[in-house]
């Protein structure tokens, strides 16, 4: 059947990650030779739509802060794809990688380690200026006044030193960085897991304020699902280099299907005393594998309570889910729901 001519073709993602690799080698022996490899991103899918945020969770050294370098290329990918814009960066170089780097910037976990000690915060939020060439001396100076004013700091920051900032401050001095050059997608690696609680709401209001104003994009990198419950429009959940759950985030919440997946969400604090001392807490046994030496078949099958001898020698795909019905009240899931498991439990 002919398409209708009418009918708008579905929107390039901004974002488009495939089969994406990061394998880094272990050396060992005598002459330290590479006979095994940690495999950090081990064959992981994603895509973003233009002004979404994508939630990343998992636990611990599940390989969430390696995959947000590689998409900003601090790492160059072992294998796979990296389509932004419908360029492939996985394995760009030189001045095509560094047009595509004014599009892509990273907010950091600790602001402390993030932020050179020894430069003025006029110096840190001009350095991406100074970079790529944009304007004079005079123009970054007025730019930077502009760029501490969107964040929340007064103009007299500028002059000032990285130390002399709370916590809360010093993420804003490098989420202004990281909007300088007005990019269009920006890597949140835990941008306030290093913040007091009572600090990290004003932070995150921060980002979605931004996001309206700038038209930004955001993969939102942490651990706390209900702080990824409040900024994302989907959730992707990680496991030992792969995704192996990807859905809205209300349909993630409200009907989670992987084990992994559910576990994470039983441990969610409830600030309900009442409703919590009936939520049923989900206790995973043993630890997280090892990338270096991960179980065969299914990754998560030494810690999932329905575990079979198929789950032990085959690895499960992503595949795409039959829809469900949503809840009364629920808005209809926009986008289909995928898992990582063999079975629909």
């Amino acid at each position: 059947m002919t398409p209708d001519a009418n009918q708008n073709p579905p929107a390039q993602p901004l974002l488009e990650v495939k089969g994406l690799k990061m394998h880094f080698p272990v050396r060992e022996g005598l002459f330290l030779r590479a006979k095994r490899s940690n495999r950090a991103v081990d064959g992981l899918d994603l895509s973003l739509a233009t002004g979404e945020t994508l939630g990343l969770v998992g636990e611990s050294g599940c390989g969430k802060s390696t995959l947000g370098k590689c998409i900003v290329r601090l790492y160059r990918p072992s294998a796979g794809q990296i389509l932004f814009q419908g360029r492939d960066l996985a394995h760009a170089k030189g001045a095509a990688l560094k047009a595509q780097r004014r599009h892509l910037q990273m907010i950091f976990q600790d602001p402390v380690e993030s932020l050179n000690a020894r430069h003025t915060v006029a110096d840190i939020v001009a350095e991406p200026l100074v970079i790529h060439g944009i304007g004079d001396a005079h123009s970054r100076q007025r730019k930077v006044r502009e760029l501490l004013d969107r964040v929340g700091l007064p103009a007299n920051a500028a002059e000032r030193f990285p130390f002399e900032f709370s916590g809360g401050q010093r993420q804003r001095i490098g989420i202004a960085r990281a909007i300088a050059l007005g990019p269009r997608l920006i890597v949140c690696d835990e941008p306030v897991s290093a913040l007091d609680v009572s600090i990290q709401s004003q932070v995150l209001n921060l980002l979605l304020e931004l996001q309206h104003d700038l038209g930004l994009s955001y993969l939102f990198i942490a651990h706390n699902l209900a702080v990824v419950k409040h900024v994302s429009d989907r959730v992707a959940i990680m496991y030992l280099g792969k995704i192996v759950e990807l859905a809205d985030a209300e349909e993630i919440y409200r009907n989670p299907r992987h084990p992994y997946t559910r576990a994470l969400i039983s441990a969610i604090p409830e600030p309900d005393p009442l409703r919590s001392a009936h939520k049923q807490r989900i206790v995973l046994s043993g630890d997280v594998p090892s990338p270096i030496n991960p179980p065969s078949g299914c990754a998560f099958h030494p810690r999932c309570p329905h575990a079979t001898d198929r789950c032990k020698h085959e690895a499960p795909a992503l595949r795409a889910l039959a829809s469900t019905e949503a809840a009364p009240g629920a808005a209809t899931t926009a986008s289909p729901h995928h898992l990582s498991c063999h079975y629909d439990l």
